[in-house]
């Protein structure tokens, strides 16, 4: 039997909100807090606030990692970005935030791992996947580039073995003139989907298949039409998980109200191959609204460590 480790931010104005958060649950539809809904992790370096964050664990030792965006808009928002998104865009940080661990609970302190040069701008949400054909891991994520005057962003990506060094960024996928972020990738049957928040045609998370890890990739239609009554400008990024059953739970963020009102709004899919989801809200519940994260599968014994562990500490070291 497996369970399910949802790692995740908090939507707040306070800097307690940009940091590592984890949820629990056994089936992955009810979902329960760890740590009384208090972080478990925190950001002292970089922006010292963390967002967006991507968990895997490594097929070669078993051993975590967890990475997110190096951001605070509670701390950088009113300082040095002077309330632009577009100043975080272009100069937001060039790194990523990083934690390790070998059983979930005891984790590495914070490191900064530097992923853009000096023609991206911020480095957002990124996500992992293993490329079986290679043995390696494919890190993605969506920035700006001098390339095009730092407009349009587009996913990127860079290999790793190690998560240690990591090769020089790649284009992985740009939009038709479009502007887009919060990459997710899924292998089923030995195809790969992306799916990807499209910012500025469409204004809405989009399915993409492709033969190969890095593509290219196609537009899904069957997605398309099966969340075409969701409203658009809402929602983003997209994170999923295969469940014991073989079906498929996708997780869409929803940032239609503000605060505490955010959150995610969950589907569910017999396969990704389908493109067919069906909104499912009373099936599930959430302690309170998960913000951008990711969700990893983890066994019994790991989700009864992580739910009796001491968090008092909240990441002291």
């Amino acid at each position: 039997m497996q369970a399910y480790l949802f790692v995740h931010f908090k939507e707040k104005t306070t800097p307690d909100g940009e940091q590592v958060y984890f949820g629990l649950s056994r089936d992955g539809f009810h979902w329960e807090k760890v740590n009384g809904g208090k972080p478990v992790l925190w950001a002292y370096y970089g922006d010292r606030g963390v967002r967006d964050f991507t968990i895997i664990r490594a097929r070669e030792d078993g051993r975590f990692y967890i990475l997110a965006t190096d951001l605070s808009l509670a701390y950088g928002m009113r300082n040095q970005y002077h309330g632009s998104w577009e100043e975080i865009g272009r100069n937001g940080s060039k790194y990523l935030a990083m934690w390790e661990s070998d059983d979930l609970v005891n984790w590495s302190e914070q490191r900064l791992v530097r992923i853009g040069d000096e023609n991206f701008g911020c480095v957002w949400a990124p996500d992992i996947i293993y490329d079986e054909r290679n043995r390696e891991y494919i890190l993605h994520w969506s920035s700006s580039h001098r390339c095009n005057d730092y407009g349009n962003k587009a996913i990127y990506c860079s290999r790793t073995r190690d998560f240690a060094q990591f090769s020089k960024p790649e284009l992985l996928y740009r939009g038709d003139d479009d502007d887009v972020i919060d990459s997710a990738i899924y292998e089923e049957d030995g195809r790969y989907y992306m799916f990807v928040k499209s910012q500025k045609i469409q204004q809405r998370v989009i399915l993409l298949e492709a033969e190969d890890v890095t593509g290219p990739y196609r537009k899904m239609d069957a997605f398309e039409e099966s969340t075409k009554e969701l409203e658009a400008g809402v929602y983003e990024a997209p994170t999923a998980v295969r469940l014991e059953d073989g079906r498929w739970c996708l997780f869409l963020d929803y940032y239609g109200k503000p605060g505490a009102a955010q959150g995610y709004v969950p589907f569910v899919a017999d396969s990704l191959k389908s493109g067919k989801f069906v909104r499912s809200d009373s099936e599930f519940s959430f302690p309170y609204g998960y913000k951008h994260g990711t969700i990893l599968t983890i066994t019994m014994e790991e989700y009864e460590r992580i739910k009796s562990h001491n968090w008092s500490d909240n990441g002291y070291v």
